[in-house]
């Protein structure tokens, strides 16, 4: 894989920044947009980066940092899901808790925001403080956005459960955006004021890049990334007002910034910072030493995440202003889905299997599935009454690696055939018995202790991570919990897999 990216140039810049705004203040709350653990839309983006690189900077700074999890009421109280893993926000936010606190940094509790008496929000909070959590809530503001007045109040802000800390860099993260991470930042700020201490705020910025063309592919990708927020790139007036500098930033933090003079000019009587992009704290430009890299990149991002809004669609979960605005993001960078190494294809297996009057059983749609190598290499796979696509063409990409003929059988026949008569006569459960690749991956590891050749490609599968993954159907739970373990990037057509409305152990 060619490398776009240097981590440590970038590590050794934003550190730097961060101490330098930090020693400003007695205490600076730093929002961390993005993703704080696991950012795969940056490491897609920018190859070479490392999706935790963000923690290695706060394990540097760990003797002076504390971190506060903020997460909106809402989206516990719907159980909003985050898509890289498949679990639900509040989930993702336990997780965070446990593997910060495993890396030795301190995680002072769980702020939850907008708080109105969601049950759901209520059970969460007294299930982290019977396992010792501390939560706040916040609640929503009273006059925002526009009486000022009200805000910076005992009405506004002063109606929250103020978190005490102790460390000069209080960290604010979350699960996703949307959480709520600048108004407890500016809450903290309000209470750290009423009580004669002066506390400062930045952001931890990834995207979009400030420094960087407004139409740029990697500030592009990032827009294709927050369709579903409405989000978009703009040039930075107040900056380009204040010092007659072209910068970039978004809609979001250039329609917050007046409320942010406004209530900051109320706390303390003057604004530090003159623009949007002030307040941000990015030095991903100066961390990419090869743009060409980058650029291909970010545009194979947006068609991954055109694909992935055309599904939302087509499950009902997705909207056709969100269709459409990936479509726009795509003919301004000049790409289609085809463009997208594996989806011709997977489409092209489909097609050879159907011909051939093969791979459908019952209900089932004769489905295709590819994988490009890290070396380049395509691989294909086709549904059967045994395998699903996705499953085949892992058994498929595994022999190709380790160099098992292709008539060579990784799993016993006997051993499907015993999975098939359990799912199907004894469970009396799944319509469709052929094995989704989640169960072929148990097959495999289990026929290694027996089979030398599955022996060999099981330990190839690692071989798989960070590859390319196209199907021509929308994959279901079972495939994609095993594509998700193997660490594959995978895309689907808009098409299910197949004609029944209900598929129970798919």
């Amino acid at each position: 894989m060619k490398i776009g990216f240097d981590n440590e140039k970038y590590l050794s810049e934003q550190s730097a920044e961060i101490r330098r705004r930090a020693e400003k203040y007695g205490k600076l709350y730093l929002e961390f947009g993005g993703k704080l653990m696991n950012d795969f839309h940056a490491a897609r983006c920018l190859p070479g980066y490392d999706p935790n690189v963000k923690l290695r900077l706060l394990q540097s700074l760990k003797d002076q940092a504390e971190i506060i999890l903020a997460i909106y009421a809402g989206d516990i109280e719907h159980k909003k899901i985050r898509a890289d893993f498949g679990i639900s926000y509040a989930d993702d936010a336990m997780k965070l808790i446990d593997d910060l606190t495993a890396l030795g940094l301190l995680v002072r509790g769980v702020v939850i925001t907008r708080f109105a008496g969601q049950p759901a929000a209520e059970q969460f909070r007294t299930r982290l403080e019977n396992r010792g959590v501390g939560v706040w809530y916040h609640y929503p503001t009273q006059g925002y956005p526009a009486d000022v007045e009200t805000i910076v109040s005992d009405r506004g802000y002063g109606k929250n459960e103020y978190v005490p800390t102790e460390r000069p860099i209080v960290v604010v993260t979350a699960p996703g955006p949307g959480s709520g991470k600048f108004a407890t930042c500016l809450s903290q700020i309000y209470h750290e004021s009423r009580q004669g201490r002066k506390a400062g705020y930045s952001k931890f910025e990834s995207f979009p890049v400030w420094n960087m063309p407004l139409e740029h592919p990697l500030n592009v990708a990032y827009e294709a990334a927050t369709i579903d927020l409405r989000d978009f790139n703009m040039i930075d007036p107040y900056h380009l007002q204040a010092y007659g500098q072209t910068t970039v930033n978004y809609n979001r933090d250039v329609e917050a910034y007046p409320l942010l003079k406004a209530i900051w000019t109320q706390m303390s009587g003057d604004c530090p910072y003159k623009s949007p992009t002030d307040m941000g704290v990015n030095r991903i430009g100066f961390g990419i030493v090869d743009d060409g890299v980058v650029c291909e990149a970010s545009r194979q991002e947006v068609i991954r995440r055109y694909f992935r809004v055309v599904c939302d669609f087509a499950n009902g979960t997705g909207d056709k202003a969100s269709v459409e605005t990936a479509e726009k993001l795509m003919r301004k960078l000049g790409v289609k889905p085809e463009d997208r190494v594996p989806v011709l294809a997977a489409r092209a297996a489909a097609e050879k299997a159907a011909a051939a009057g093969k791979g459908k059983a019952g209900g089932e749609i004769v489905s295709g599935a590819a994988i490009r190598l890290a070396d380049g290499r395509i691989v294909t796979g086709r549904n059967s009454d045994d395998l699903h696509a996705a499953s085949a063409m892992v058994l498929n990409a595994v022999k190709t690696l380790a160099g098992i003929p292709d008539q060579l059988p990784l799993i016993a026949p006997e051993v499907i055939k015993s999975i098939f008569h359990v799912k199907h006569d004894v469970l009396k459960g799944a319509s469709y018995t052929s094995l989704n690749l989640d169960e072929t991956l148990i097959c495999l590891a289990v026929s290694r202790t027996v089979n030398p050749a599955a022996a060999l490609a099981a330990e190839k599968l690692i071989e798989l991570r960070g590859c390319e993954v196209h199907l021509t159907h929308i994959a279901p739970p079972g495939d994609l919990a095993g594509l998700r373990r193997l660490g594959c990037r995978c895309t689907s057509d808009p098409r299910h897999a197949t004609t029944a409305l209900f598929t129970a152990g798919q």
